[in-house]
């Protein structure tokens, strides 16, 4: 087993002790993920587009961030925003 960090030591003795407890966002968060997977396998068509590099590559950071390949990100996206429910982040 590797080294770990405080953290992580403070996760695993408190999974361990059985003190660890659910995140108040998990409900939302797994609820989250269901509609990526769901989306993801009612896949019929088939887009090539072509962007910036760097666009890209954000893109790919913020999947990595949600956990889930890029592509279900963008799908995601452009299901939000035909949906009209896509909501402008301010934050720069």
């Amino acid at each position: 087993m590797s080294k770990l960090d405080r953290e992580e030591r403070e996760i695993l003795e408190a999974f361990e002790s059985g003190t660890l407890k659910r995140s108040e966002k998990a409900a939302g968060t797994q609820h989250r993920h269901q509609e990526y997977a769901e989306a993801m396998l009612k896949k019929d068509a088939r887009i090539n587009i072509r962007l910036p590099s760097r666009d890209l590559q954000r893109l790919q950071k913020k999947a990595i961030a949600e956990g889930i390949p890029y592509q279900t990100l963008v799908a995601s996206i452009l299901h939000k925003y035909v949906e009209g429910s896509l909501q402008e982040n301010n934050e720069k």
